[in-house]
């Protein structure tokens, strides 16, 4: 079993869902973690909930991970404060769904900034810091709709397929450094957002599944700590979907 005692773990979108039980599973394993989400509010609630497991595992850091200038300031702080980063998980994201006739710039604006341009300031801001650790790992968590795209979420698509596009890349740039880099795409998880449709969209959905059912954040988790794991080292470049097969 991996174990991550001593190193650090910087994990963006750590609020809720799948980045919540990311952090979980590492400080599980002995990872120190420093979390980061837009408002102060959401990364104070997840560090303490982590810490209640797993005392002094996390640290809250507040951050618009679109704005580059402050993700450059956060990144001084984390190292200052962990003294350097084995992991960095660029898991933040949003949506702002709309069919392409009605979609407004802002949300397509939005959508790219965070869930794109977000990964790349992240990167940037931490690779010189990942390219002098032990067992280097970047993990970018896009989707199965960047793969297959949907009606609806153009935006969203299109920034999910430009992060797997910007993984194999940094993978390809990083690999002499020894950095892997590699890409989860989630499928249908059960989260607080997929807990508010109804009966009737989840039995359509979980008909196009062959496994027949939602997948839970933790099987996103025991993948992201595996490729972080010492085990995954000769593993990069690849997009890994946790989906119950709906790509295939």
């Amino acid at each position: 079993m991996a174990t991550f005692d001593g190193k650090v773990v910087v994990l963006s979108g750590g609020g809720r869902g799948i980045g919540l039980a990311m952090a979980k599973s590492f400080a599980a394993k002995g990872a120190k973690l420093a979390i980061l989400t837009r408002t102060e509010s959401s990364c104070q609630a997840a560090a303490d909930a982590i810490n209640a497991e797993y005392a002094e595992a996390a640290k809250p850091y507040a951050v618009d991970v679109s704005d580059s200038a402050a993700v450059d300031a956060v990144a001084k702080e984390i190292l200052s404060d962990f003294g350097g980063i084995n992991v960095l998980i660029n898991n933040a994201g949003i949506t702002r769904d709309g069919l392409l006739m009605r979609m407004k710039e802002a949300d397509w604006d939005a959508v790219l900034d965070t869930n794109l341009k977000g990964a790349f300031n992240m990167t940037k801001a931490f690779q010189r810091p990942l390219m002098k650790s032990a067992d280097p790992r970047i993990i970018n968590v896009a989707s199965v709709i960047g793969l297959m795209g949907n009606a609806g979420q153009a935006n969203y698509a299109a920034s999910k397929a430009g992060l797997i596009g910007f993984t194999k890349s940094v993978a390809r740039e990083l690999a002499g450094k020894g950095v892997t880099c590699n890409a989860i795409a989630p499928g249908f998880i059960q989260t607080d957002m997929t807990d508010v449709l109804d009966d009737k969209v989840k039995e359509g959905i979980q008909e196009r599944i062959p496994l027949k059912s939602f997948g839970q954040v933790e099987d996103v988790a025991a993948l992201a700590t595996f490729l972080a794991s010492e085990e995954a080292r000769y593993i990069t470049g690849q997009v890994i979907a946790t989906d119950g097969g709906m790509t295939m």
